[in-house]
């Protein structure tokens, strides 16, 4: 997917108070950026940040941090963020591979994976958010308790991340191949990508992953 570039997408985000900066130095310490303390969940790869906005208006008693690589879908969420002013919604922008340099040990109690890129190439696995290198990198920042959710309309990334897990310390759970036709949708947020490709009529895959 080529994405647009969005002029000026850098020094807004570089300015913006929703956005953490450089938050490599504040490992295991970013709950104190929220006025609260409370459960911290995050959104890798959150997009234009749709799904996470949406899930911090429903849920004030939680707080969320949408981490995305791309400026120019991460501004248009922190243009949304600008209006609803939420407390408790927070934005980081990094490369997925190195949470572990930003999240301290146990210090995120959920994770949500939406619609991640398939990195279709094989040799290209281990950049997928569902290989089992990434399941490593958050064993070490989820608590205990904690869960992984993951939707995807790609159904070979889905088998993939089901085979996957099972080299890990995680395993499957809740495991649906159409979750909009399934008991798992009670409560479902769609993300930007999700109503685009239901309304095409293309089955939305998810799962979620707990510890063994």
């Amino acid at each position: 997917m080529r994405l647009r570039n969005v002029p000026g997408s850098r020094e807004d985000i570089a300015n913006s108070e929703f956005v953490i900066q450089e938050a490599e130095k504040h490992k295991g310490e970013i709950s104190s950026f929220f006025p609260v303390k409370q459960p911290l969940f995050i959104e890798i790869g959150m997009g234009k940040g749709q799904f996470i906005t949406t899930l911090a208006k429903l849920h004030p008693e939680i707080n969320y941090i949408g981490i995305e690589k791309y400026s120019s879908v991460l501004v248009r969420a922190i243009e949304k963020q600008t209006e609803l002013v939420l407390p408790n919604l927070k934005f980081i922008r990094m490369d997925a591979e190195n949470i572990n340099e930003v999240f301290g040990e146990n210090e995120v109690d959920g994770i949500y994976l939406n619609f991640s890129d398939p990195w279709p190439k094989d040799r290209h696995a281990k950049r997928r958010l569902t290989s089992r290198q990434f399941f490593v990198r958050y064993e070490k920042l989820l608590n205990p308790e904690g869960k992984i959710q993951f939707k995807t309309d790609n159904s070979n990334l889905f088998d993939f991340s089901l085979e996957e897990v099972e080299a890990t310390n995680f395993k499957a759970t809740e495991v649906s191949y159409d979750l909009h036709n399934s008991e798992w949708n009670e409560g479902n947020i769609m993300t930007e990508y999700e109503e685009r490709f239901s309304a095409k009529g293309n089955p939305i895959k998810r799962v979620v992953f707990i510890r063994r």
